[in-house]
C-alpha cells in the first residue's frame, strides 16, 4: 500500500540493538531486542518466541527497497504504462461484479468505488498478484535497516498482535516486499486499526475476501481523513497567462476563484465551494489538474506524488472521465541529470531528501524556489535549462 521512498532515514550508522536502539546491530541480536519489547508490551514469552521462531533476514527484501527507478518515470508516461485499456475494462467490470458492495461502502463511508478500483488495480491486478514475500521477514528486515526503522519497528509488534489474534502466520503469510498484505495491500497496523470482517464469516481476510478487503481499504481512507462525498481530482484547463506561481500543493484556494482566473473544467463542474490546488506534474505544457482536499489523504496510501497522481487521474477515468490532455511538455532530465540537479540543489541549501534522481516533494519544492530566483516560470518542472543556469 505505501512505498514509503520519500522517507528519510532517522539513523545513519547501524548501532547495537538495545532496548532504545531501533536498528542494526546483528540480526540475531536485534531480534532479541524486538522479543523482548514485545513481552514487555503485553505479548506472552511463548508467543513471542513462537512468532520468531522462523524469522530470516531476507536480502531480496533489501534489494527492492533500494531498486525503485519505476518512480522516476514521468507523469504522462507513467500513467500510459498503469492505465491500460484492460485494466479500464477490468476496473468497470469489477464495479459492475461488486455493485452492491461499493454501494454498502460508498453509503457507509462515502469513499467513491473509483478510488478503490484504483488501488486494487494497481496494487495487485484486481488481486491477482499480492506478493510472495513471507511477511514476517520482511517486516523484521526493514526494522533492522538503519533507513526507516521508525517506520517498520511498529508493524513488526503490529504483526505479532495479528498473530495473537489468529489473522497472521509468520511462516506462512506473504505479500508485498514492503510489508504490505492482501488485494489492496494493507500493513499489519493499519489492519489492526481497520480491518472490517464484511462477509461476515468471523475472519478479515484481505487475500481472499473482497469485501473484506475493499470495506477494510474504505475504512482506512475514512481513518485517514477521507471527506465523504467529496470529490479529489478533475483535469482543467489554464489561461496562457497564468501566473505559474500559484501553482503547486502550497497554494489553495476555493475552486470558484481559481474559475474566476480563467480556469476551466474538462470533464463536468468543479466544486467551487471546496479549495484546490493547481498541479502540473510536467510543467506549465503538460497536463493540469485541481486537486481537492481529498487528494492529499492519498499521499498515506503511498508517498510517490506520480504514483498518487495516477492512481487518483485512473479513478476518475473509471467514473468517466476523459484521457487527460497531455499537451506539449519541455523535455525532462534523465537519471544522471536529475541526481546532478538534486545535487546542486542540495549545494545551495535546499533539502531534496535524498541524491535519488526522484522528482520528489523536496526536490520540487527546490526547483520552484530556484526558477523563482532565476526568473524562470515556476512551475515545479526540471528543465535541462534550469539544470545548466544552475
Amino acid at each position: 500500500m505505501k512505498s514509503y521512498l520519500l522517507c528519510a532515514a532517522l539513523l545513519l550508522l547501524p548501532l547495537q540493538a538495545t532496548a532504545q536502539t531501533p536498528c542494526g546491530g546483528t540480526f540475531p541480536a536485534f531480534v532479541a531486542d524486538l522479543k523482548a519489547e514485545a513481552i514487555a508490551t503485553g505479548t506472552s514469552p511463548a508467543t513471542a518466541e513462537a512468532f520468531f521462531r522462523t524469522v530470516r533476514q531476507d536480502p531480496a527484501v533489501l534489494r527492492a527497497d533500494r531498486s525503485q527507478g519505476v518512480f522516476q518515470i514521468p507523469f504522462i508516461d507513467f500513467a500510459r504504462r498503469l492505465i491500460s485499456n484492460d485494466r479500464l475494462t477490468k476496473g468497470r467490470a469489477k464495479g459492475q461484479q461488486y455493485d452492491a458492495i461499493f454501494d454498502r461502502i460508498e453509503a457507509e463511508y462515502g469513499v467513491d468505488r473509483g478510488i478503490l478500483l484504483a488501488f486494487w488495480a494497481f496494487e495487485t491486478d484486481f488481486g491477482g498478484f499480492q506478493g510472495n514475500f513471507n511477511t514476517a521477514n520482511a517486516l523484521v528486515t526493514l526494522a533492522h535497516d538503519c533507513r526507516r526503522p521508525e517506520l517498520f519497528r511498529p508493524q513488526v509488534l503490529a504483526a505479532i498482535k495479528l498473530f495473537e489474534q489468529g489473522g497472521f502466520d509468520p511462516a506462512r503469510t506473504t505479500g508485498a516486499w514492503a510489508g504490505e498484505i492482501g488485494m489492496v495491500q494493507m500493513l499489519p497496523k493499519d489492519i489492526l486499526e481497520n480491518g472490517v470482517d464484511a462477509d461476515s464469516d468471523g475472519q478479515v481476510s484481505l487475500k481472499t475476501s473482497v469485501p473484506d478487503a475493499l470495506f477494510s481499504g474504505a475504512k482506512m481512507l475514512q481513518h485517514l481523513g477521507w471527506r465523504a462525498n467529496e470529490p479529489w481530482l478533475a483535469e482543467v484547463t489554464l489561461p496562457t497567462n497564468f501566473d505559474w506561481s500559484l501553482t503547486g500543493l502550497e497554494v489553495a484556494k476555493p475552486a470558484a476563484d481559481w474559475k474566476a482566473m480563467g480556469i476551466s473544467p474538462r470533464n463536468g463542474p468543479l466544486a467551487d465551494d471546496l479549495t484546490a490546488s493547481i498541479l502540473l506534474p510536467q510543467g506549465r505544457g503538460g497536463p493540469a489538474f485541481l486537486a481537492y482536499p481529498n487528494f492529499g489523504v492519498f499521499f498515506e496510501w503511498n508517498q510517490s506524488f506520480t504514483y498518487v497522481l495516477t492512481a487518483a487521474y485512473f479513478a476518475t477515468r473509471l467514473q468517466g472521465a476523459s484521457v487527460f490532455e497531455a499537451g506539449n511538455p519541455e523535455p525532462g532530465l534523465n537519471d544522471g541529470q536529475m541526481k546532478r540537479l538534486q545535487t546542486r540543489l542540495q549545494a545551495l541549501g535546499h533539502d531534496v531528501g535524498g541524491i535519488d534522481g526522484i522528482l520528489g516533494a523536496g526536490t520540487r519544492a527546490a526547483v520552484r524556489a530556484e526558477q523563482a530566483r532565476l526568473g524562470l516560470p515556476v512551475d515545479g518542472w526540471p528543465t535541462p535549462t534550469l539544470l545548466s543556469q544552475l
